[in-house]
């Protein structure tokens, strides 16, 4: 019998120049595979704990003891198990932890072992990690939500909302979609270039250049879209992480770039607006995560047109998804791993989500690593969408490049394009 033999782990760098967790599972017949934990910027308070050490070192970002914790408790609970019942490594991390969020251990450090478990019993029964996770139903290839340009907290720039994405939902294949985008992507930047914008890149690979207002981002745009020969909304669609709850202020929400603070009802007249002058398709994180009242307004006039992503709303969370099922609030969900601490309760949260109609889209975080996990991750539960940046930076290309191979691999694979919306 194959067991897990040795847990270790180790302090690396993410994408931001933060310390990160690398975990490291050995089985019994030589196998070795590790993952790294990604880590957000803008986060809901709902999510699992991220254990950080405090005081001076790396600003009190560092996570040694995290990486302690999978050193000591989390290896000594886990060696010996059998590595390919998931649910059981995962559901023994969680009874070791003893709290909701993973308080004790970290989800950091839990994570990144739930994930090293997963590769190294794909490893080992010489398999793919999307076949090992989906079995022989994972066969859709997601439809990438690339963001071009950054604002919010992504990016030092006069831009509120958070992220600018184009979608393109008019192809027949990833491949096909991933050059598309590319195509848009540089001719985005020709254009900011040659009207003396800033070109530099935010936290996820797109642009940040300070722009008037919140919906000039939209038009640049629809002028990349069109300049690279694709027809908006037919062939390339745009959608929106507005992550409102970093906007809430004086009893509403502020909008720094127009000069002004705007109730709910405002805010979700504004996006009905929008919806109305361009092809949007999707909406993430609309309102905050505690405006419940708005999201049901939101959900009310705009979820028979687009997707209404939840993100710091649910945060991958089975127990907050549920609710929102029941009080019919958004229509779809941002599905981070680290949001929530494993593999297992993720696709608790999948399985939930899809079997409510609701639309997953697998997602990276800002602080990331060359670790390409969530690329088999979406294939394997069929998701459909995948949000992982724009096409720039080895990080995000990391996860585009997987899934090219993974395409390649799929001979019954399917891309679902305009058919999701």
């Amino acid at each position: 019998m194959i067991f897990i033999d040795n847990v270790v782990a180790m302090e690396v760098m993410d994408s931001r120049g933060n310390p990160t967790v690398k975990a490291t599972v050995t089985l019994s017949d030589g196998t070795t595979e590790s993952a790294v934990v990604p880590s957000g910027a803008s986060t809901g308070k709902r999510e699992a704990l991220e254990l950080r050490d405090g005081g001076t070192r790396y600003m009190g970002k560092g996570v040694l003891t995290a990486v302690e914790n999978v050193n000591t408790q989390i290896a000594d609970v886990l060696m010996g198990m059998s590595p390919f019942n998931q649910a059981a490594v995962d559901a023994e991390m969680k009874r070791l932890d003893g709290t909701e969020n993973y308080g004790t251990l970290g989800a950091n450090a839990v994570l990144g072992v739930s994930m090293a478990v997963a590769r190294a019993a794909a490893a080992s029964l010489e398999m793919p990690l999307y076949r090992y996770l989906g079995g022989a139903n994972a066969m859709v290839m997601p439809v990438p939500m690339l963001n071009i340009i950054n604002g919010g907290s992504h990016a030092d720039n006069s831009v509120d909302f958070q992220e600018y994405m184009i979608m393109p939902i008019g192809f027949d294949d990833f491949s096909e979609s991933l050059r598309a985008s590319a195509e848009v992507y540089h001719n985005l930047k020709k254009i900011l270039k040659d009207a003396d914008h800033n070109t530099a890149l935010g936290d996820e690979g797109g642009f940040a250049p300070d722009l008037s207002s919140n919906e000039e981002p939209i038009q640049v745009v629809m002028q990349a879209i069109e300049k690279a020969g694709y027809v908006p909304g037919k062939e390339i669609a745009i959608a929106l992480d507005v992550a409102a709850s970093e906007l809430v202020a004086d009893g509403g929400y502020r909008l720094d770039s127009e000069d002004r603070t705007v109730t709910s009802a405002e805010l979700v007249d504004y996006y009905v607006d929008l919806c109305e002058k361009y092809p949007i398709v999707s909406i993430e994180d609309g309102l905050s995560e505690d405006d419940w009242d708005g999201w049901k307004l939101l959900t009310e006039k705009l979820a028979d047109k687009v997707h209404l992503v939840g993100d710091d709303l649910f945060v991958t969370n089975v127990n907050i998804l549920n609710e929102g099922i029941q009080k019919d609030i958004a229509n779809a969900i941002l599905i981070k791993p680290n949001q929530i601490g494993s593999v297992s309760e993720t696709m608790q949260t999948v399985r939930l989500a899809q079997r409510n109609g609701y639309q997953c889209v697998m997602s990276h975080r800002s602080g990331e690593s060359e670790d390409a996990f969530i690329a088999d991750f979406a294939v394997a539960l069929n998701c459909g969408e995948i949000k992982t940046g724009s096409t720039a930076r080895g990080e995000r290309t990391a996860k585009y490049n997987r899934l090219l191979e993974i395409e390649n691999e799929v001979i019954y694979g399917e891309y679902l394009g305009a058919e999701l919306f």
